[in-house]
């Protein structure tokens, strides 16, 4: 790895940041501890749950680690729109015992009093999901010496964090679970996108900036081939959400290997903004339907998905995941870690002696 992002840990693996629950702090501090890059989300917490969590990890590693950041998103445009959706989940209220949830519970998640509290007491990385932060607040983390990461789906966006002066890139292909990082959400764009390995070409032709690739990454072999593309680093979600150290629901861990849910799609169902799930019930259902309104879906079935959980129903939840999910290990996180450096070891290795015949 180079740059500001060298001395971040001893292998070019990070664990993505999985808003919901999974990336917790014993889940991150494992990561980091064992040479890689753990990451808290901070997205969906309030500014002093997100400092708890620092608390936490800090007790936990001196390794250094990331939290990541929810960008404030602009003002809904079609609120009739989430109104018809809501007469659309009357079934799933009755069905599940549970009120909807409120769609104007609010927009920017504390934004303001995070940055706040990550500038007086500064950590080693903060990367940006949903847009890019303004020059003035990248440049105030540059000062507390903490290093930026911006998400990009596209070369369009990577520029854009590099004139904002962020310190890396973390380009997301559509292979990834969870949430597309667009930093606007096209109505018109059901989530299409560009697959991982084309876009960090695209990018590193467009910007001069380290890039963190992430997409549906699952085996060290994988991670060798975005190196190879020019990454200075790969970032895996699903991967590491199976870990007994994730925070993510049993159910959830399970179904990531479970033949019942064979394939994954992007959607609007649960939050409004296109996310790879695992396809279930809940998504064939209500995905055709569901408006470009983030975050009022997601406050909309927010009551929805947690009483699917309760009844133990997979069918009624969000069940994130990247393309690669049934090459999920449920190993510990430290053991996933040293393997998948070996299974890097050993395609870099093999591709030397290759180009050596």
């Amino acid at each position: 790895m180079s740059s500001a992002l060298t001395a971040l840990c001893r292998y070019p693996i990070v664990q993505a940041p999985m808003a919901g629950g999974a990336s917790c702090p014993g889940l991150a501090a494992a990561v980091s501890e064992a040479g890689g890059l753990g990451f808290l989300a901070a997205g969906y917490k309030t500014a002093d749950g997100m400092y708890q969590e620092v608390k936490q990890i800090r007790g936990l590693t001196a390794r250094p680690f990331g939290i990541n950041l929810f960008m404030p998103q602009p003002g809904l445009s079609d609120a009739s729109a989430v109104e018809m959706y809501r007469h659309q989940l009357a079934g799933e209220a009755s069905w599940y015992e549970t009120p909807l949830g409120d769609a104007d519970a609010g927009r920017d998640d504390g934004y303001e009093a995070k940055l706040a509290i990550l500038l007086d007491d500064p950590v080693p990385v903060v990367s940006f999901t949903f847009g890019c932060p303004s020059r003035n607040t990248i440049a105030a983390f540059a000062r507390a010496g903490t290093v930026t990461v911006v998400t990009a789906t596209s070369p369009e966006e990577a520029a854009a964090a590099e004139r904002a002066g962020a310190h890396a890139v973390c380009v997301q292909g559509i292979e990834a679970g969870g949430h597309q990082g667009t930093h606007r959400d096209d109505p018109q764009n059901g989530g299409s996108g560009t697959g991982l390995l084309t876009l960090i070409a695209q990018v590193r032709e467009t910007v001069q900036l380290p890039v963190i690739a992430a997409g549906g990454l699952m085996r060290g072999s994988q991670i060798a081939a975005v190196l190879a593309a020019g990454a200075e680093a790969a970032q895996l979600g699903t991967a590491f959400l199976v870990c007994p150290e994730s925070g993510a629901h049993d159910l959830h861990k399970r179904a990531m290997t479970d033949p019942l849910f064979n394939r994954t799609a992007l959607t609007r169902a649960f939050s409004g903004r296109p996310a790879r799930g695992l396809v279930n019930r809940f998504m064939r259902e209500h995905g055709p339907y569901a408006p470009a309104a983030y975050p009022e879906v997601h406050h909309l079935t927010s009551g929805l998905r947690k009483a699917a959980a309760k009844a133990g129903d997979p069918q009624g939840m969000a069940l994130w995941a990247g393309q690669g999910h049934r090459l999920a290990r449920a190993l510990p996180a430290a053991q996933l870690v040293e393997v998948l450096h070996s299974e890097l070891r050993s395609a870099v290795s093999a591709s030397t002696q290759r180009g050596m015949s």
